[in-house]
């Protein structure tokens, strides 16, 4: 109809969550692991993130260096919630295409990969695994 303006629906907003790794953690299946990281995103733990007006930057990941032994993990999360208090608060949603190449620029430094690590259901897993996981 003329002269009538259309309301604008609001966008719904991105969840950070991703109930396929859960749920994976949750029973503490290798392979569901493996095949929720290959086919949904993850949520990562930001420095900084990117700046709105460029939404193909996602901004500076955290990672936690031991300051005892040098040994960098990476952190992910099946869902923002589950990330400790104590990290940086921003937080990214990364595909897995994102996962996959960052594991491969940085498997000489990353050392481990911890799921969940606060909980409820913690896995650890070597980057090397992960990688043969995501090219499967």
């Amino acid at each position: 109809m003329a002269g009538k303006a259309r309301r604008k629906q609001a966008a719904e907003p991105l969840e950070f969550r991703s109930q396929a790794l859960a749920e994976a953690l949750e029973r503490q299946d290798i392979a569901a692991v493996a095949l929720a990281l290959r086919h949904g995103n993850t949520v990562v733990p930001l420095v900084k993130p990117g700046p709105r007006d460029k939404p193909l930057d996602g901004g500076e990941v955290w990672t936690y260096r031991d300051a005892k032994t040098g040994d960098v993990a990476l952190l992910l999360f099946s869902d923002a919630a589950n990330k400790p208090e104590n990290l940086p608060p921003a937080v990214g949603l990364q595909s897995p295409a994102w996962l996959r190449s960052f594991l491969k620029r940085h498997e000489s430094t990353i050392t481990t990969v911890f799921l969940d690590i606060a909980g409820p259901h913690p896995m650890q897993a070597p980057p090397a695994e992960l990688l043969k996981a995501l090219e499967a």
